[in-house]
Formats: structure tokens, sequence, C-alpha cells
């Protein structure tokens, strides 16, 4: 057998088995979010992490008894967030924000966003489900 045809063979199995590989399912926003449970906090910005499928915004938020909660975010794709007008200069550690989204499932503080107010009035549109949005 000459190189070329098993160079061929190698390639052809590469291939098949790459395609036989799983494909990750997204996940519905009901299986994971309750339309039911709308919620909205004050706090501060601790990250945000630009990645796809989707970007995530973790707030700081001081509850009534002093205890502070990161809440984690769940937004649209990064590149959605650029067309709809975010900059990653908009939420910048520290900054403080209202975000607003429906609540987890699963009891832990971790929303959908609808959208992020900023301190000077501005609102970030996600566009998420079941919300889309439109640009600030």
């Amino acid at each position: 057998m000459n190189m070329t045809l098993k160079t061929v063979g190698v390639t052809a199995a590469i291939i098949v088995g790459m395609a036989a590989q799983p494909v990750v399912a997204h996940h519905s926003f009901s299986a994971e979010f309750d339309i039911a449970r709308p919620v909205k906090v004050a706090g501060k910005v601790s990250s945000v992490r630009w990645s796809n499928p989707h970007a995530w915004i973790y707030i700081d938020v001081t509850g009534e008894d002093g205890k502070v909660v990161n809440w984690a975010f769940e937004t649209a794709t990064a590149n959605a967030l650029f067309r709809r007008g975010w900059r990653k200069d908009d939420l910048l550690p520290g900054t403080a924000v209202t975000a607003e989204g429906w609540r987890a499932r699963n009891g832990t503080p971790t929303a959908n966003t609808s959208a992020i107010t900023l301190p000077d009035g501005r609102r970030l549109f996600t566009g998420n489900a079941p919300n889309e949005g439109t640009s600030r």
C-alpha cells in the first residue's frame, strides 16, 4: 500500500470519527429559568466573562443582612451583545448596576438577563429569551 492511500484512509477515518462526536445541545430557556420568577437586583460588577454560547455577568449584591452574594447573569452570546451596542468597557469591575431577568429554577443566585441598567441610566438589553431586546 502506498503512502497516499494510507494518508487518504487515515484522513477519512478522522473525518468519520469527528462527525460521530455527540453534538452539545443548547438548553431551552424554560428548562433552566422560570418566567414566573422575575428578579431585579442592584450591586457591583465583580467580573464579566465574554464567551460563547453565552456571556456571563457576575454581580456582588449586598443583602439586607449585610452578606454579599455573587449573582451570575446569563446573557446572549458575546457577538450578539456587541451587535446590540455593548462594549467591554461598559461593565468594568466595580461598576454599580441594576440587573433584571428571570431566576434559575435550581434556586441558586443565577438568572437569565433581560437588561442591565448603568449608573448613567443607560439600559443595555441582552435580547435573551423570552424577551428579544433592542439595542440601547
